[in-house]
Formats: structure tokens, sequence, C-alpha cells
């Protein structure tokens, strides 16, 4: 049974949230964390590229990702999105990202989870541990109703990791997003409290 611990606490003034598991821990971003995010994004730069859009050179740059952080704090400031880096339980080494984002209230109650992990971290099972730990957060922290996840149909290890924690494929939308001069089309997952809750009973 997955174990995981929700703890919130201020550090420098800003709000952290931080989900602990056992394979990996997730925490909020701060500012001081703009050197590693952007270490991590370079890193995976070609990696990545497959099923995400590459970007122009100074969005891998620390400067862009102490911006990108500042705004993620504002936007989890009002409950609207949640940036999480992934954390190696044993090394404390940053090998990836997850956020938890477009987070609606009524009459939607819904969020979509987007992840992306280290290339030498892959087939761990630290993307579906953060993934779990994520999805917990959201139907027993904030009460939403449903998390949603758009996946491309070759993106394979995404899918397995998705389905691992319970989502369900409820269609294709043709076309959906333009990643390097190209339109993809993607699944459409989600996950429901009620499939959540469910799903933990029966784990005890």
């Amino acid at each position: 049974m997955l174990k995981s611990l929700f703890s919130l606490f201020r550090k420098k003034g800003d709000r952290v949230v931080r989900l602990d598991g056992e394979k990996c821990n997730l925490q909020t971003f701060s500012e001081s964390d703009a050197k590693d995010l952007a270490a991590l994004l370079l890193n995976n730069k070609h990696f990545w590229s497959t099923y995400e859009p590459i970007h122009r050179d100074e969005f891998y740059t620390e400067e862009a990702q102490y911006k990108k952080i500042l705004e993620g704090i504002q936007l989890l400031a009002l409950n609207r999105e949640f940036s999480f880096g992934i954390y190696d339980k044993e090394s404390n080494q940053l090998v990836g990202h997850i956020s938890l984002y477009a987070i609606k209230r009524m009459p939607y109650s819904s969020a979509f989870i987007g992840y992306s992990m280290d290339k030498n971290f892959v087939g761990r099972g630290m993307a579906t541990e953060a993934v779990k730990l994520v999805v917990d957060f959201a139907f027993t922290s904030l009460k939403l109703h449903r998390v949603e996840a758009y996946i491309a149909p070759e993106n394979t290890p995404s899918i397995r990791v998705v389905e691992k924690a319970a989502f369900v494929r409820e269609g294709l939308l043709r076309k959906l997003l333009y990643i390097n001069g190209e339109w993809v089309d993607h699944y459409m997952y989600a996950i429901l409290q009620e499939d959540y809750l469910q799903q933990k009973k029966r784990l005890g």
C-alpha cells in the first residue's frame, strides 16, 4: 500500500507542499531550486523532445526557471497549480517534475496532471509513485472530483504509468497539441475521486 505524508510548511516566506513516498519525495519548487531545475531541463532537452516541445535556448537557463518558479509560487498561493520536484529518496537528487495544474472548482472540480522523469531514472517506478502521490493529494487534500492526463498514443511508458495509477482511457483527442512542427493526437485519461476511493478500499 502506498503511504504518503502531506505537509505544509513555510520556507523563506513561501508555502511549500511536501509529499513523501517510498521511492521518492515531492516538494513544490522554491526560488533556490532554479539552478537544479534548469540543469534537469537542459540535460533532458532532447530525451523529452519526442513528446514535448523543444523550447528556445533561454528557457533552459537558471534565470528563466527562476521566473517560472515565481509564477508557480503565485499560482500555488491561489490553489490553482502545484508544481513539484521529484527527488530520489536515497540521494535527494532532483530527478523529475510533476504538476497538478489548470485546477477548476465547481461545477468542474477538476485538474490536469503532467510529469517528466530524468532519462537516467526512467523505469524505477518513481513516476508511478509520484503520480499516485499527487492523485492522493488532489482527492484527499484539495477534495477534487476528477484528474485528467493527455498522453500521445506512442508514449507507451507514460501510458503504463497512468494505468498503474488507475487512470481510465476515455477517448482520443485528434491533433490536440502542436509539438515540434506537427499536430499530435493524444489520449485522454482520467481518474475520478470515486475510482480512487474504491481502489484505496480494495488495498485496505
